[in-house]
Order: C-alpha cells, then sequence, then structure tokens
C-alpha cells in the first residue's frame, strides 16, 4: 500500500514537471522571438541637452533654496562654505568638460 501511494505521488510529481517544461518552453519560444528593428544608435545630444535645460536648474534652485534657509537661520559660515564648496563642484565640472574636447581635438590629431 505505501509503496502504490509513493508511485502515485511520483506519478502526479513528473506530470506536473512535465506541465511545467511545456509551459517553460512555450515561454522561451516567446522570449526568444527578435525584435524586427534595433536600435540604430543613442541622441546623446539630447540627453545632455535634456540634463542641462530640465535637471541642472532644479538642482540649482534646490542649492539656492537650502542656501537661503540656512542663511535666514544665521549660519553664514554654513552658507560661505557650501557655496564655495559648490562653485568647486562648478569648476570641476567645466575642468572636465574642456578636457573632453581637449582630448577629442588630440584624438582627431592623432589618427588623421
Amino acid at each position: 500500500m505505501i509503496i502504490v501511494d509513493a508511485i502515485g505521488a511520483v506519478h502526479a510529481a513528473v506530470g506536473h514537471a512535465s506541465d511545467l517544461a511545456g509551459y517553460h518552453t512555450q515561454a522561451a519560444q516567446h522570449v526568444t522571438a527578435a525584435p524586427s528593428q534595433s536600435p540604430k544608435d543613442i541622441n546623446t545630444q539630447g540627453i545632455v541637452s535634456f540634463f542641462a535645460s530640465k535637471i541642472a536648474p532644479i538642482l540649482l534652485a534646490v542649492l539656492g533654496v537650502i542656501f537661503i534657509g540656512r542663511a535666514g537661520k544665521g549660519e553664514i559660515s554654513k552658507v560661505l562654505t557650501s557655496s564655495a564648496i559648490a562653485v568647486i563642484g562648478l569648476a570641476f565640472i567645466a575642468g572636465a568638460v574642456s578636457l573632453f574636447f581637449v582630448g577629442d581635438y588630440l584624438i582627431g590629431l592623432a589618427f588623421k
């Protein structure tokens, strides 16, 4: 009797496993279908202009609100320190951008 129950349980498990295998095979067939057209390239100019026109002003406005809030509380030294750090950060960003163009120029010069 125990053997018959064990065989029945194994048979049910194998049937369930084969149902799952059939389902996964169908799902794999749907997933592996290749798209008809792949993207050609990424519009990096659009991404950069989006960040420059939308994100940067919001971040600068948030920094301005934080600075005004601190100045209103009388924490002028913290405001000056934070402002100096922000200006130094902007200088680093400007330096990185200029190095990008200098590097582009050097690569163009080297591989003419």
